[in-house]
């Protein structure tokens, strides 16, 4: 796939690679070795941030910087994290989506929301920093695809593209609403027909 690197390492309010924060975490992260360094901010956002709705915590947050200082996202916040601190490091990175059922049986239906970086010796690869629990285990394993979740139902699959910024339909989820249940009432859809 052809890309502009310069493209997937900027700044956004959302992926505010900027941030003082986000630059001292990211070079806390850093080993010297892009993909060891991909794999530590991996693991750092995975375990280390707690997903809002499984651990039921407030505030909701958006930008990686209020990720960071609170601890705590919807998979949407802890990607935007995470690719802010793999930017931050010099590694390109983007957002990635999956449409899914909600109860796994079916409507209603939801976007989750990745990360995908960029590694030299493979290209494009996604990774998944929602947090693991009994149900879940994604993982760091290139050049294996170890993801929270598989798109198996009728109305699932996978969103096309790499986004350089998050979807609008996610930071007005993150954003009009006040506290995780409000959101997780409110979790942003695309129509099936996306898929084509």
């Amino acid at each position: 796939m052809d890309f502009d690197p310069a493209e997937y390492l900027a700044s956004c309010s959302a992926i505010d690679v900027t941030h003082p924060s986000i630059q001292a975490k990211a070079e806390e992260l850093a080993t010297g070795d892009p993909k060891a360094t991909a794999k530590r901010c991996f693991e750092f956002v995975r375990d280390e941030i707690r997903h809002s709705s499984d651990y039921q915590l407030n505030p909701v947050t958006c930008a990686a910087s209020e990720v960071l200082q609170h601890g705590t996202g919807y998979c949407y916040a802890k990607s935007h994290l995470l690719c802010a601190l793999l930017r931050a490091n010099e590694i390109p990175a983007g957002l990635c989506y999956q449409r899914l059922s909600i109860d796994g049986c079916g409507a209603p239906f939801c976007v989750h929301g990745m990360t995908v970086v960029y590694l030299n010796e493979l290209g494009w690869y996604r990774i998944d920093p929602r947090g693991n629990r009994e149900d879940v285990q994604a993982e760091f394993d290139p050049p294996t695809e170890r993801l929270a979740f598989s798109t198996d139902l009728p109305g699932e699959y996978d969103l096309p593209g790499i986004h350089v910024s998050p979807m609008p339909a996610v930071v007005s989820a993150l954003t009009d609403h006040d506290t995780w249940d409000a959101v997780l009432q409110h979790l942003p859809d695309v129509p099936s027909a996306a898929k084509t």
